[in-house]
């Protein structure tokens, strides 16, 4: 296992939470940023937003560099697209919208080569650009990079006990905000039936031994604690845009402030 995906791995055995953010923007700077202030992953989102795969690679490299895990979130279930984001190395591959025990397998299928998979050979910094030993590197690919999935829609919670059976599936991230919509509540993510999902979703992941985290960062402690009771093994924290708009407004805020001391005096 890479240095960087066995840190957080080790992190999350220990029962410690990992603290994560997304990253929607072009610069790969932002992820280098972020990654300074400490967080163990960077969730790289190639599905909302403008990054395409240069700029996929850009950002993998930026985290990869700074010692974090790097986890794509790719547009769609598709082999095609997964492919060459696979030979850039990332700790994960995120699958959004997850439905049936079927698209996991076609999910981990697309991760892995033959005979336990469908990942065509073409790996560039995945085996150090061909400076890692085959042998080493075809043995590792076995189990990495990580096979994530997004369970966000009604008929993933009804599929959720064959989904868990699906071996090579490594972690689950729950997406409150489309599991909402999914049951005709968009933007209702604290309605009663989309909790008693959300609850459905924990339990049943920690009896399966499932790790898991939502795909929502909170900005409170009544949102960190209730995910971090339901048994998260991570937070994602906000993303690239959220920490500029508060740090904006926290700026503009402090001045306020700073001149209402003063008009005071």
């Amino acid at each position: 296992m890479n240095n960087n995906l066995k840190k957080i791995s080790d992190k999350i055995k220990r029962r410690e939470i990992a603290f994560g953010t997304v990253v929607s923007l072009n610069d790969p700077e932002i992820s280098d940023i972020l990654c300074s202030c400490g967080f163990d992953f960077i969730w790289i989102d190639s599905e909302h937003g403008p990054l395409d795969k240069n700029m996929v690679n850009m950002h993998i490299m930026a985290v990869r560099g700074r010692g974090a895990a790097s986890f794509v979130r790719v547009p769609w279930n598709d082999p095609v697209i997964v492919k060459p984001i696979l030979d850039m190395g990332p700790s994960g591959i995120i699958f959004p919208y997850i439905r049936t025990a079927d698209e996991v397998k076609l999910a981990v299928s697309s991760c892995r080569y033959p005979p336990e998979g469908i990942r065509g050979f073409g790996p560039r910094r995945a085996n150090n650009y061909s400076n890692m030993d085959s042998e080493l590197y075809l043995e590792s690919s076995k189990k990495e990079p990580w096979v994530i999935i997004q369970i966000e829609h009604v008929d993933a919670v009804n599929n959720l006990d064959e989904i868990l059976k699906v071996e090579g599936l490594d972690l689950i991230i729950i997406g409150p905000n489309d599991l909402a919509g999914s049951i005709g509540l968009t933007g209702q993510t604290g309605h009663p039936e989309v909790v008693r999902m959300l609850d459905e979703i924990s339990f049943k992941c920690k009896e399966a031994g499932m790790d898991f985290f939502p795909a929502t960062g909170y900005g409170n402690i009544e949102g960190l604690s209730e995910w971090i009771n339901r048994g998260a093994c991570a937070l994602a924290m906000d993303w690239d845009i959220g920490h500029l708009v508060s740090g904006g407004k926290r700026a503009i805020e402090s001045a306020k402030k700073a001149i209402e001391s003063l008009e005071k005096k």
